[in-house]
This record gives structure tokens, C-alpha cells and sequence, in this order.
């Protein structure tokens, strides 16, 4: 499981970092996502 959440980690990280040119604003939202869904999904085991 922690294995699967890293990857997808790792894979909207790699999104934010493509879409940066776009504006810091975007990628510090995925960031946030990311860590939100992380903290849900560890509350939930």
C-alpha cells in the first residue's frame, strides 16, 4: 500500500513539476492534495 501511494505521490509530484511554467500556484495545490489524501488514507487503516 505504501508502495502504491509513494508511486502516485511520485506521479502527481512529476505532473506539478511539468505544469510549474503555469504558475507556483497550481503545483502548491497538487502538493496539498497529495498530502490531504495521504493523512485520509493512513487514518482510515
Amino acid at each position: 500500500m505504501l508502495i502504491i501511494t509513494a508511486s502516485i505521490m511520485l506521479a502527481i509530484w512529476a505532473i506539478g513539476l511539468f505544469i510549474y511554467d503555469m504558475g507556483m500556484n497550481i503545483h502548491f495545490t497538487l502538493l496539498t492534495a497529495v498530502i490531504l489524501i495521504i493523512i485520509r488514507v493512513i487514518r482510515e487503516k
